[in-house]
């Protein structure tokens, strides 16, 4: 036998024993929650995660090429041509430059870099945004966001030290254009962070009438907005509803989107867009031992978890994610026909994956892990189902029958 069969013949056996101990970890308690988690993810309904994840062919070629005695370190600028030698930048670069005109960016005009989550996207847009405006008004910024955001932009707000103004939102989650106008302070600068899927209705703030409030206002010295696109900047990009997390026709300066949500990243990470123009407008940081101007918040940032996102451009792409964008709208509007179908209360923002409904019993809560909320405008007690790529038509329907044996015959 030949030295590259061995190599083979032994690579063959790891997958086989990989297969083989991979149900066992001699620990018990570790051994019954994995258990646990692999017998209940196909019904975790009520939070924004794809069970489906791509990532097992990943972690085997990992394993299989030595990279977890590797020590790897993303600090610095991935948007540099110095790239840091012990990083995975090059991987993150073309990650940033991949997604850049999905989200109506120009590749000339465009800095990002790969988050640990969605939260983090959050708080460099909040950050970037507060630093660009006082740059360039020398003006304290006011930070808007509706009261049905997700409540990351409020505690970043206070995290930051910046003024916040919570703006009252409707009953179907998006910020109402007039009680933005009555907020607004027009002698400083506005930071608003724009709702692209509310937390828990699923709602998107209407970025085109709001735009067009601050842009009436011709006197406020300087606006920047971000947009909160954890969950559906992951998907719409992909649907013929593109255009809603598009610069070029939302005129937003930054945005954040998260890698755990749609694109099945199996641990936080996300992305995080801006215009070259705001990140120039940043406080230097020049830190001569790395690659020069460290202006992202974090010092030290993961490195592979921009390979995972490589690696999903290379295995699914955007033909495969459009097919899924396409089947989890399909999806989210059946299991909207099927609890009118049965007289169960239940409503559905425009554009959203996110059905809310009459709270069912507890045990059915606990079956589908779904989330709750309390909202008078709707009956009071609710939940959520976000659908996702595991919520398959099979698996509402069962959701659906259970609803049934609860409520009992129809009368």
């Amino acid at each position: 036998m030949n030295f590259k069969s061995r190599i083979l013949l032994l690579q063959a056996l790891f997958f086989v024993g990989l297969n083989l101990f991979a149900q066992t970890s001699g620990f018990k308690e570790l051994d019954e929650w994995t258990e646990k988690w692999k017998t209940g993810q196909q019904t975790y309904f009520g939070y924004p995660v794809n069970q489906q994840s791509a990532m097992r062919d990943f972690y085997e070629w990992y394993l299989s090429a030595g990279m977890e005695v590797v020590n790897l370190n993303n600090a610095g600028d991935p948007m540099t041509d110095k790239p840091w030698p012990m990083s995975s930048h090059a991987f993150e670069r073309e990650v940033i430059e991949y997604f850049t005109p999905l989200y109506g960016f120009d590749k000339d005009d465009v800095w990002g870099i790969v988050t640990h989550s969605g939260t983090d996207g959050n708080n460099h847009g909040i950050y970037f945004g507060a630093n660009y405006l006082k740059n360039k008004t020398k003006l304290q910024p006011v930070v808007y966001v509706s009261d049905e955001a997700h409540y990351s932009n409020m505690r970043l707000a206070h995290l930051q030290n910046l003024e916040m103004r919570l703006i009252k939102s409707d009953a179907m989650g998006r910020m109402i254009p007039e009680e933005l106008e009555k907020a607004l302070d027009v002698t400083r600068p506005v930071l608003i962070v724009y709702a692209m899927g509310s937390t828990f209705k699923g709602a998107i703030d209407d970025m085109e009438t709001l735009n067009a409030i601050l842009d009436r206002h011709t006197e406020i010295p300087a606006v920047y907005r971000h947009v909160d696109a954890a969950l559906f900047g992951g998907y719409l990009p992909f649907t013929e509803h593109r255009r809603m997390v598009s610069r070029k026709a939302m005129h937003f300066e930054s945005i954040a989107i998260s890698g755990h949500k749609f694109f099945g990243i199996d641990s936080p990470s996300g992305l995080f867009l801006c215009t070259r123009d705001v990140y120039d407008n940043q406080a230097d940081f020049n830190v001569t031992y790395l690659n020069g101007n460290m202006r992202m918040i974090n010092c030290s940032r993961d490195a592979v978890q921009p390979l995972k996102f490589w690696w999903l451009i290379q295995k699914v792409g955007i033909e495969g994610w459009t097919k899924q964008a396409a089947n989890i709208m399909e999806c989210t509007a059946y299991l909207k026909q099927r609890l009118d179908a049965i007289g169960w209360p239940a409503w559905n923002n425009k554009y959203s994956n996110t059905v809310f409904f009459r709270r069912p019993s507890e045990d059915i809560v606990n079956t589908y892990i779904l989330a709750q909320g309390n909202d008078e405008n709707f009956g009071g007690k609710l939940a959520h189902i976000v659908v996702m790529q595991h919520v398959t038509k099979e698996k509402i329907d069962q959701f659906i029958s259970a609803l049934q044996a609860e409520a009992g015959p129809a009368k």
